[in-house]
């Protein structure tokens, strides 16, 4: 067999929809974790120096923010390893392969742990999607927020008077990062279309941007490897009543 063939079968033996599950995985975990990480960072700051003038305001927030990130650590490293377990898997029952070694060897363990990958790979799936669900609150915060900075400008451009725009306020209290007794817990007219000119601002929104577009990159990923794993699974059940096992 010349290299050339060699070269046609190793690249037939590869688990094509794991190997993009798996690369899909990495950067939308990669950018979840990290602009995520950061994010929230940013978050308490902002928090800290223009919503809430007592520490105590905010403690549950701080408290909130410096653990998630621990679990955010947790979710690195779990992914990336439950990642490499499903590609490996995904080399293994794929049929390619099976045909590179001369026939089907496919074990009862082997369709078991196929199986057990389908249903927490599904589980996954359905909990991750209510964490993509939850990452498009702060999102939809800081889209308010920016929104409402452009309605202030607006204001002060057409009318002169201070009073027409200073009622048109943004409230951390009613998205729940601050208790209701907080205070001032708002910022409303020009202080708010300040916050929205600083840097930090802008930073916060792209990385909670940015996070919201790596969770539902790992969203994705999971899908596929749902599909890949159940097609695997099929192959083994299928060709496994047709006796072809040893």
């Amino acid at each position: 067999m010349g290299c050339y063939d060699c070269c046609i079968r190793c690249l037939g033996a590869v688990p094509y929809p794991s190997l993009v599950a798996t690369l899909l995985c990495f950067a939308g975990m990669a950018l979840f974790c990290g602009c995520g990480h950061e994010a929230l960072a940013n978050t308490e700051v902002l928090v800290e120096t223009y919503f809430a003038r007592n520490i105590q305001d905010y403690v549950i927030l701080a408290s909130f923010i410096k653990y998630f990130q621990y679990v955010i650590y947790g979710l690195a490293s779990f992914f990336f390893l439950y990642c490499i377990l499903l590609l490996a898997e995904g080399f293994y029952t794929t049929s390619a392969v099976k045909q590179t070694f001369g026939e089907f060897r496919s074990t009862r363990c082997g369709r078991c742990l196929s199986l057990t990958f389908i249903v927490v790979t599904y589980v996954l799936a359905v909990i991750w999607l209510a964490v993509f669900a939850f990452t498009s609150i702060p999102v939809f915060f800081f889209f308010n927020m920016a929104q409402t900075c452009h309605t202030i400008n607006i204001l002060a451009e057409t009318t002169p008077s201070i009073n027409q725009h200073s009622w048109v306020c943004m409230d951390a209290r009613q998205y729940g990062l601050l208790p209701w007794n907080a205070m001032p817990g708002k910022a409303c007219g020009m202080t708010l279309a300040s916050i929205c000119k600083t840097k930090e601002f802008f930073i916060t929104y792209d990385l909670y941007i940015a996070a919201f577009v790596g969770a539902g990159i790992a969203l994705l990923a999971l899908f596929l490897y749902v599909v890949a794993t159940t097609y695997n699974y099929a192959v083994l059940r299928f060709l496994g009543r047709k006796g072809l096992r040893c």
